[in-house]
């Protein structure tokens, strides 16, 4: 069993937190953000307020951004927490 010290809410309003400070970083407004990603301004207020968002609006701000590799890369290198996952995979 794994035990994590965050919910999943806190774990995406620390995503969103991110996201905005890229955003703001690149100074984009969060309507020119909205143009850019094809994602409502509406989605992109409550993500950034809230950490609630889609996974296909979260990969569209990514690539609007320029950090869709941040999104490609997400579990790609996750290790094996057994050998039972070691086994089951080779099955």
């Amino acid at each position: 069993m794994i035990y994590t010290w965050e919910t999943a809410e806190e774990i995406n309003s620390k995503l969103a937190a991110r996201v905005r400070a890229i955003r703001r970083r690149k100074k984009i407004s969060q309507e020119n953000l909205a143009e850019m990603s094809g994602v409502s301004h509406g989605s992109i207020k409550r993500f950034e307020s809230s950490g609630q968002i889609s996974l296909l609006s979260l990969t569209k701000i990514a690539i609007a951004l320029g950090i869709a590799d941040e999104i490609r890369e997400l579990f790609t290198d996750v290790g094996y927490s057994s050998i039972a996952e070691v086994v089951n995979e080779s099955r």
